[in-house]
């Protein structure tokens, strides 16, 4: 299994990743630099987690442009799996293959700290047998409160995008607690706020995480 992970500059949660993707269930991944083509043979990509280009302008706004976003779109649009974690979900929203935006916490505060999330709606390519399942992932963000207009809410809801949702209320602020989205011609495309990478191993103290990316790794 030979997974993309896309590094921008300022991302920090790309060797993370890549742990639990070649150390702990034994993928094939590589780093694939923001300048650089995505090569051919990928059976998925990932966007990590950071701060790409510093978060100036808007978070993901700058990374948008990145010449690599050009083979992420049509890998995206040819229904190539695509994750897109915290930072990535961000760049999945301002390049257009997820609806909606990433904002400012509530609190105006970064927000670090293991949260409760619930998978629903429709399968996709890393919540494949899990809907029902309430799993424990850390977040760590300061714009990590998903907004998006009512119709486009009722729209997500109504065909089954949102697939993360958070237990007990949004410590961002997230309508709806809205904790990932998924889109894409197969609801191939999924972003998310929490980061499955940090909580998948016991070691870290819960390796509920690690759900999602064997989930990938069966199912791209």
């Amino acid at each position: 299994m030979h997974v993309g992970i896309v590094t921008f500059p300022g991302s920090n949660c790309d060797h993370d990743v890549y742990h639990v993707l070649k150390h702990v269930l034994g993928a094939e991944p590589a780093y694939v630099w923001h300048k650089d083509r995505l090569p051919a043979g990928l059976d998925a990509v990932i966007l990590p987690g950071g701060f790409s280009y510093g978060d100036y302008l808007r978070c993901g706004a700058l990374a948008r442009f990145s010449p690599v976003m050009e083979d992420v779109v049509g890998f995206a649009g040819g229904g190539g799996p695509v994750l897109g974690i915290c930072n990535g979900f961000q760049i999945l929203c301002e390049a257009g293959l997820l609806p909606g935006v990433l904002q400012r916490n509530a609190s105006l505060k970064y927000l670090c700290r293991d949260v409760l999330c619930e998978v629903q709606g429709a399968e996709t390519p890393v919540t494949s047998g899990l809907r029902g399942q309430r799993l424990v992932m850390p977040i760590a963000h300061g714009e990590g409160s998903y907004f998006a207009d009512e119709e486009t809410l009722d729209r997500l809801e109504g065909e089954g995008q949102v697939v993360f949702r958070y237990v007990g209320g949004a410590p961002n602020g997230s309508l709806r607690d809205i904790a990932g989205i998924s889109g894409g011609p197969r609801h191939n495309v999924v972003g998310l706020m929490p980061h499955p990478e940090r909580s998948s191993e016991a070691l870290l103290g819960c390796a509920d995480g690690r759900k999602l990316f064997e989930s990938l790794l069966r199912t791209a």
